[in-house]
């Protein structure tokens, strides 16, 4: 199993998003392969350069996501983008592939050199704004992960995820899905508030600390102001909104936003 936690220096770690620009096909697409690439790259760089532990991209511009199943352009142009990030700079790179598109999240880190995905779905059913998904992923994940050879990328599992209704499962607790996670084979898990920019609550995330010994990173509304409660109970944090321009994650990355959040980490 991946060490998480293993891939950096410091205990308690900052992951700045690369959110790629609109993909090829997708509703919202303006920029050339080549320009998209080019972006990411610039702002990977930026990161490395300022002082964040790593970078997750994300084809966040893609929306509305297609459900688990993208088409092989998107995998094709996420494949390109992060092996330019992967070349470029030194620190960790992740992968994920919205909305829930696990296994191609993996087969992307596994031909690129990226370290870790994030899964949705992995554990539980839930329905996401692309609608049911009721199958989770832990086993084709892990199989698959076998299956390429790519057991050395880690796999940091969502749970209750932002943007989803949890109805189905509305009889268990943010532990009980923390534990399942585990069971089923995650690397690391990964607590969310409701929506994006939205903050995690901290009383799920002291639950989840104390129901598992696996890397615990917040992935949602993690600010200046609260980063250090955070910490409190996570191991990382993935951060998006608060950096860049307006606190809007659709802007670009704010230098002087990110230097406030890594200057305010105690």
């Amino acid at each position: 199993m991946p060490n998480f936690s293993n891939m950096f220096e410091k205990k308690k770690t900052i992951i700045g998003m690369v959110h790629l620009q609109a993909l090829p096909g997708t509703a919202n697409r303006s920029k050339t392969p080549s320009q998209i690439i080019d972006h990411a790259v610039q702002e990977a760089e930026l990161l490395e350069q300022l002082g964040f532990d790593a970078v997750l991209i994300e084809n966040m511009h893609d929306t509305p996501y297609l459900l688990r199943e993208v088409g092989p352009e998107i995998v094709a142009a996420m494949t390109a983008a992060t092996k330019a990030v992967v070349d470029a700079i030194r620190i960790p790179v992740g992968v994920q592939v919205l909305a829930g598109a696990n296994s191609a999240a993996l087969a992307v880190a596994h031909a690129t050199g990226a370290r870790f995905i994030r899964a949705e779905g992995f554990a539980f059913a839930s329905i996401a704004d692309e609608g049911l998904m009721d199958t989770a992923d832990a086993g084709p994940l892990l199989r698959e992960r076998r299956r390429i050879d790519a057991d050395d990328v880690a796999i940091i599992a969502d749970i209750q995820k932002k943007h989803s209704s949890h109805a189905l499962t509305s009889d268990l607790s943010i532990g009980d899905h923390a534990r399942g996670a585990e069971f089923m084979g995650a690397d690391g898990i990964i607590v969310t508030g409701d929506h994006t920019g939205h903050a995690a609550n901290l009383d799920h995330l002291k639950e989840v600390r104390g129901a598992t010994d696996l890397p615990v990173i917040v992935g949602s509304g993690v600010t200046t102001e609260n980063i250090n409660d955070m910490f409190t109970y996570a191991d990382s944090v993935i951060i998006g909104s608060a950096i860049k321009e307006d606190g809007n994650w659709k802007n670009a990355i704010d230098a002087s936003r990110c230097e406030a959040i890594l200057t305010g980490r105690k």
